[in-house]
């Protein structure tokens, strides 16, 4: 194809696919269309160390914008589709204006959850944690002393709790389940985390979900939680998950369900249409799932960047992730769903450990805490189908590459 290839969102997803179709050498126009006011960047440091002042906002850059002109890709800056004409082939922007393509790429990512008003979810001092606007009005907000309810204690709330007792304020946790990463880990995992954060003075309150938020003068002063009791607060991050933005792709009759719905090769519904990133639905050892992660958005963007040059691999995802909290790594190599059994083997050093998930009797996931042989080791075993035997993996003196030679 040499006509114009739309892509619509300036994530991760989206400049990887860019980036990726100029490296092979892809000769037609790309048209990289973004509704933040910045040219793409990493969004990880964004709740980490940009927010505690330790890198500038340049070093987050994918690209400066030179490296746009020099590569033939046109960049739309605080710009945004309100809808997609699939039989003129077009995109209709903000301001009416019609763009044509003859590829689009839907790279739309995902948006925090939000509270609702009637809790108080419109008060001055409620925040998620998403973009470059987020992290600069937090930055305003992370002063030693102040008081910060996070709600939520998953990976988004517990990073953002991390970040907070570093800079000296005092941190309260609320999870409404029974308890902290619930969804996306198994009891040992959350245990150890616990500790680590309790140690760091962090107050966890699980089993515990949020009555209302009280304000005054419309700014937030104090949470009513769900026990009755009520503490009062300077600020509040939000952080209970994220939802697709597939709503464009609804509106255009594409298939969606919890995400925009693509086949192995990235494709939608609509055969010139592709989708990449947190926004998908894809399919994934004989099931649909969505992945929110850097990795995949970047893998999955390069692989539907090869189709779109004619090839007719497969994306076959391999999933990994990370979370960085005080001096604490925790690498997660494979995908928990539907696991059955875990084992906890202690690490070689002091404050590190890993927990194995199992499905069926096979090893699917593992999460490594400050250990990073366990990470590695975990990972290779994942993708080349092997699961170790249970007795020997407990057992801490086992060198895990006998498991992998």
């Amino acid at each position: 194809m040499t006509g114009r290839l739309i892509i619509v969102g300036a994530g991760q997803a989206g400049f990887a696919l860019a980036a990726k179709l100029r490296n092979l050498k892809d000769t037609r126009p790309i048209t990289l269309i973004g509704a933040e006011e910045t040219l793409p960047y990493q969004r990880p440091p964004l709740s980490k160390k940009y927010l505690m002042g330790e890198m500038s906002f340049e070093r987050l850059l994918f690209r400066p914008e030179q490296w746009f002109k020099d590569n033939d890709v046109e960049v739309h800056l605080s710009s945004w589709v309100e809808k997609i004409d699939r039989t003129a082939c077009e995109v209709v922007m903000q301001d009416g204006t019609r763009l044509g393509y003859e590829t689009l790429a839907l790279a739309t990512g995902s948006t925090p959850r939000r509270l609702p008003a009637s809790v108080g979810g419109d008060l001055d001092g409620v925040y998620t944690m998403r973009d470059k606007r987020d992290a600069d009005l937090l930055t305003g907000e992370m002063r030693a002393g102040r008081r910060l309810l996070v709600i939520g204690g998953g990976y988004i709330g517990l990073e953002a709790a991390a970040v907070a007792r570093h800079l000296g304020l005092e941190v309260t946790v609320i999870e409404m389940a029974e308890r902290i990463l619930q969804r996306v880990a198994a009891k040992e995992t959350a245990d150890i985390m616990r500790v680590i954060h309790c140690d760091h003075d962090v107050v966890i309150r699980e089993g515990t979900g949020l009555t209302r938020l009280i304000g005054k003068d419309g700014h937030v002063t104090a949470a009513e939680l769900s026990d009755g009791s009520v503490i009062e607060v300077d600020f509040v991050i939000v952080g209970i998950g994220v939802s697709a933005n597939d709503q464009l792709a609804k509106e255009a009759g594409l298939d969606v369900a919890n995400g925009i719905v693509v086949d192995e090769f990235a494709r939608t519904s609509d055969a010139n249409i592709f989708a990449m990133g947190d926004c998908t639905m894809l399919p994934w050892r004989g099931q649909r799932i969505r992945l929110e992660s850097v990795q995949n958005a970047v893998d999955q963007a390069e692989a539907a960047a090869a189709v779109m040059m004619g090839g007719e691999t497969p994306y076959d995802a391999k999933p990994w992730f990370w979370s960085d909290q005080y001096d604490v790594k925790l690498q997660i190599a494979g995908f928990n769903l539907g696991y059955d059994a875990t084992l906890l083997r202690p690490g070689s050093r002091e404050g590190s450990a890993s927990v194995w998930y199992f499905k069926q009797g096979k090893l699917i996931a593992v999460d490594a805490i400050n250990d990073a042989k366990a990470y590695v080791s975990g990972k290779k075993m994942i993708e080349n189908g092997i699961t170790p035997d249970k007795t020997l993996l407990a057992d801490p003196a086992t060198d895990l590459k006998q498991f992998i030679v």
